[in-house]
């Protein structure tokens, strides 16, 4: 059921103690064509251990995708894919299109609590992208693809793991994703889910309870529990 606050209000999240964040198209917009960058990757990467047309290899991509949350599921399911050497085709992708969001860190910085990053993606990559941004420090613990053992949003398995790493309470963490589907589990377990980026409007998901087209604002005007903001800058 949506929580949408009122005209002018921000949104109530003063039971929040965890704050969960997704990484790529959340902490920075879809539509500063990064995850352009990196797609294409993805599919010279399949085309090269495939051999197939790469028409071909796309449809296989995002067929895995599909069927297993992430593509490398797929290839570590069918094709026996070490995921470190997946990984290590990002690790030199231009971040020359993103940069240092202040309002962002300003936004992060008076949340209290715990911050944490739940992405997809590996932990090389979430600190270059942490650190393009300027929100080195922000955050207590990445976990990762890795630290999900490989179990992708949005299977339940990795919203368990995290739950037991992080000895998270899902009815006083938000949640803030730009996949929709991400966050049916995470509602599931009794979280507060933020669905962000330039859809979220048009969402009519009932496990998406605030809709936000860009981060930094939401997080702005939210109302918190004021007498527990966080100052402090954990380690990434």
């Amino acid at each position: 059921m949506s929580l949408e606050p009122a005209p002018g209000e921000g949104a109530d999240l003063r039971h929040v103690e965890t704050w969960l964040f997704d990484l790529d198209n959340t902490l920075y917009p879809l539509e500063s064509g990064l995850s352009a960058r990196m797609t294409p990757r993805i599919t010279d990467f399949v085309e090269t251990l495939t051999g197939l047309p790469r028409a071909e290899a796309l449809a296989l991509q995002k067929r895995y995708l599909a069927e297993y949350g992430l593509t490398l599921g797929g290839l570590m399911a069918h094709h026996s894919v070490d995921p470190d050497v997946f990984h290590a085709v990002f690790h030199d992708v231009p971040l020359d299109c993103i940069g240092p969001d202040p309002a962002l860190r300003a936004a992060l910085r008076r949340l209290h609590g715990r911050r944490l990053i739940f992405t997809n993606a590996d932990a090389i990559h979430t600190e270059r992208v942490v650190e393009a941004l300027g929100l080195g420090g922000l955050f207590d613990a990445v976990f990762d693809i890795g630290s999900a053992q490989f179990a992708p949003k949005p299977s339940p398995l990795a919203f368990e793991r995290i739950v037991q790493a992080h000895d998270i309470d899902p009815a006083t963490t938000a949640f803030f994703e730009d996949a929709e589907r991400n966050l049916e589990p995470a509602a599931a377990i009794g979280m507060t889910t933020v669905l962000v980026g330039a859809h979220a409007e048009a969402s009519k998901a009932p496990f998406v309870h605030y809709r936000t087209a860009t981060l930094a604002p939401f997080l702005a005007k939210a109302r918190i529990n004021q007498g527990r903001i966080n100052q402090g800058e954990p380690a990434t």
